[in-house]
């Protein structure tokens, strides 16, 4: 139990961390520039669905959907409480500064970006056949193909 709030204390934390990157690199990096903030932006949510699409891969081979799925549902939801809370007040912004819109936009962002990530990783991983079901249901047709038929008497 203690190995999964980790990884998700990790995760959350990975997620965070770019986030904070980005508003550290808008803030001091670039001068009032709207075409630059909105690159890095991107870049930030390209970031975000990779590691995700990664992470999903990974943990896709090893653990069942609905573990691994909580766990980065829960890491997500951490990540985006602490990007749209207090990622704004690390670069002397207020978070609730702006409209509910501009909020609600940013939230809505960050969650189909981690969303395309997982989707992506776990379809790729799937579409190979290396996930954690299609490897169970392998292993178990092995099992049924090695034992020998069983004659019915009568």
């Amino acid at each position: 139990m203690k190995n999964r709030w980790l990884s998700v204390g990790v995760l959350a934390a990975a997620l965070f961390v770019v986030n904070v990157i980005a508003r550290v690199v808008i803030k001091f990096g670039l001068d009032a520039d709207d075409t630059a903030a909105d690159r890095v932006s991107l870049a930030m949510f390209l970031v975000i669905g990779a590691i995700l699409a990664v992470l999903a891969f990974r943990w896709g081979q090893e653990r069942p959907v609905a573990r691994w799925a909580g766990e980065m549902a829960a890491a997500v939801g951490i990540a985006l409480l602490l990007t749209v809370l207090v990622g704004p007040l690390l670069v002397g912004q207020n978070p609730f500064g702006g409209d509910a819109g501009t909020l609600l936009a940013q939230a809505g962002l960050y969650l189909l970006a981690t969303a395309a990530g997982v989707l992506v990783g776990y379809l790729t991983l799937t579409t190979l056949g290396r996930d954690h079901r299609s490897r169970m249901l392998k292993r178990y047709a092995e099992v049924k193909a090695a034992k020998p038929h069983r004659p019915v008497r009568r």
